[in-house]
């Protein structure tokens, strides 16, 4: 299972190489795909040049996870810890963790190893 980061969504939209390679790839290798709700909330703008994006969000194993109370408590604790304030990357962190991921794909690597250490990010 794969996590993307708000830098994979516009990595596919601004046809980042390494991007493609990697959501087809898990494609290929039917790995689920979740794309946190909040990061689809902050990259979402309903343009044509999103096609990709769109197209990657009608994929059978892709899946958009909402952000449940648990995880909003979850999301408060890791900011407050780091002292920041970035939801959508403490959410990010908050779901790579839960759901055990194997691949957290940013283009903003520290942004999440500053939240949590163990994050081990793939960067496009």
């Amino acid at each position: 299972m794969i996590v993307l980061d708000s830098g994979a969504l516009i990595g596919l939209e601004k046809d980042n190489a390494k991007a493609i390679a990697i959501v087809r790839r898990a494609l290929a290798r039917k790995l689920e795909i979740v794309v946190p709700a909040t990061v689809l909330a902050q990259c979402w703008r309903n343009s044509p040049r999103q096609h990709a994006v769109s197209r990657l969000l009608k994929a059978d194993a892709v899946r958009v996870a909402e952000l449940t109370q648990a995880q909003a408590l979850a999301v408060g604790a890791v900011l407050a810890a780091s002292g920041t304030a970035d939801v959508v990357d403490a959410h990010v962190v908050v779901l790579a963790r839960a759901l055990a991921a194997t691949l957290v794909v940013t283009s903003d690597p520290e942004d999440l190893t500053g939240l949590d250490s163990r994050i081990r990010p793939h960067i496009v």
